[in-house]
């Protein structure tokens, strides 16, 4: 039974109209996406060696900086670095709170508000 019957009155929906989803059925690998979401872990300066390739190939990448502080002297040097790529490829980047970094490649906006 829908939404509607509910409303209007019909018979309540019983656990059997339920199905569960197998993941196994659905295909996880899509070679045809034009934008991969990748994530990454900030531990140091090295760390940002890949993230660059993944923007610079078209991916938006989220990585995780909670090993440092937004006043730490890395964590400065890791954001240049990844700002000069972000002009580079005319992408965007935020920071998501005091643990995230979202990077996106061109073609790719970040929108500063929430829905």
């Amino acid at each position: 039974m829908g939404i509607m019957n509910k409303i209007i009155g019909g018979e309540a929906d019983t656990p059997n109209e339920y199905v569960e989803l197998d993941l196994d059925d659905f295909e996880t690998v899509r070679g045809d996406a034009d934008v991969r979401v990748r994530f990454a872990e900030i531990g140091g300066q090295q760390d940002i060696i890949d993230i660059k390739d993944a923007v610079y190939d078209g991916d938006l990448v989220v990585a995780d900086i909670i090993r440092h502080t937004t006043t730490d002297n890395t964590m400065e040097r890791i954001v240049d670095d990844l700002g000069r790529v972000i002009e580079e490829v005319d992408g965007d980047m935020v920071q998501k709170g005091d643990d995230q970094l979202i990077i996106a490649p061109t073609g790719v906006a970040i929108s500063r508000e929430k829905i």
